[in-house]
């Protein structure tokens, strides 16, 4: 999962340092908060999570691996 997270976002320096699962979700839950980006121009999570499954169905992942990164997203937003 951490190798497909990172093919999905290669530039992001933070992606990069992902070592464990915890770390991943950690990650993908900040993604989807859209903490990353001024408050006064945030994206909703349901936005967020949109985005997210479409660049994983426009990425070059695997089959499997887009449906486990689908699956853990959609984990993830429903915490």
């Amino acid at each position: 999962m951490i190798e497909a997270y990172q093919k999905l976002w290669p530039n992001r320096a933070s992606v990069k340092n992902i070592r464990t699962q915890q770390e991943l979700e950690q990650q993908i839950l900040i993604e989807l908060n859209d903490e990353l980006t001024h408050p006064r121009v945030r994206k909703s999570k349901e936005e967020k999570l949109a985005l997210a499954f479409s660049r994983i169905e426009q990425s070059d992942l695997t089959k499997q691996q887009k449906k486990d990164l689908v699956s853990l997203y959609k984990k993830i937003a429903a915490q």
